[in-house]
């Protein structure tokens, strides 16, 4: 029987730090993203479904969302600023993140591979997927931010407008759910939390 490398490697994004050109007061790695990243999508579909009459595979979201940033185990993880600083460079990115996901698929013994086609190169995946899994990449993206400043550190101030900034240019009653029911919640302590629930 063949042998993979394909798990071994992706376990790697354990060691990636997000928001690398940002002082940060509470590391973030890409395998923590990707699973608060996943169990996001997985209400947002859930959320869409249950309250706004969608039809979504909400796990199949949450499996997708849960492998949108093994790439970057072989591209690493590049701050937002300079991906998206010009065309070329977001192209460029773009371009190489794509062969990225090519090679760890090739990985993959061949009866598997025609299952992990959704979620490592993205085929049959719907547009509503797609910004389904961006939205719930950039509430995540929120929530560092938040914890951030919380925390006093003023470098994610300017971030946290931005981001939410793009969060309502979603425009996806989903979204506004969970911000007003659960976002809140994050800033409170495991006590807080606790004593609550015994309200």
């Amino acid at each position: 029987m063949i042998k993979s490398h394909f798990f071994a490697y992706i376990s790697k994004i354990r060691w990636l730090q997000r928001w690398g050109l940002k002082r940060n007061t509470q590391s973030e790695n890409v395998m923590e993203h990707s699973w608060e990243v996943a169990t996001i999508a997985h209400a947002l579909g859930l959320i869409r479904n249950k309250r706004f009459s969608g039809n979504i595979d909400a796990n199949a979201l949450a499996v997708a969302a849960m492998y949108h940033d093994v790439s970057e185990v072989i591209t690493g993880d590049m701050p937002s600023p300079i991906k998206y600083h010009s065309r070329e460079i977001t192209d460029a990115y773009k371009s190489i993140e794509h062969q990225a996901e090519q090679e760890l698929f090739s990985l993959l013994p061949d009866e598997l591979k025609s299952d992990y086609e959704a979620v490592l190169l993205e085929k049959n995946l719907t547009d509503e997927q797609h910004l389904l899994i961006k939205a719930a990449d950039t509430i995540s993206a929120y929530i560092k931010c938040q914890l951030e400043i919380n925390a006093g550190n003023q470098e994610f101030v300017k971030a946290a407008e931005q981001i939410s900034a793009k969060l309502q240019s979603f425009a996806l009653p989903e979204v506004d759910y969970f911000m007003q029911v659960f976002f809140d919640s994050y800033s409170l302590t495991l006590d807080e939390l606790m004593n609550s629930n015994n309200e």
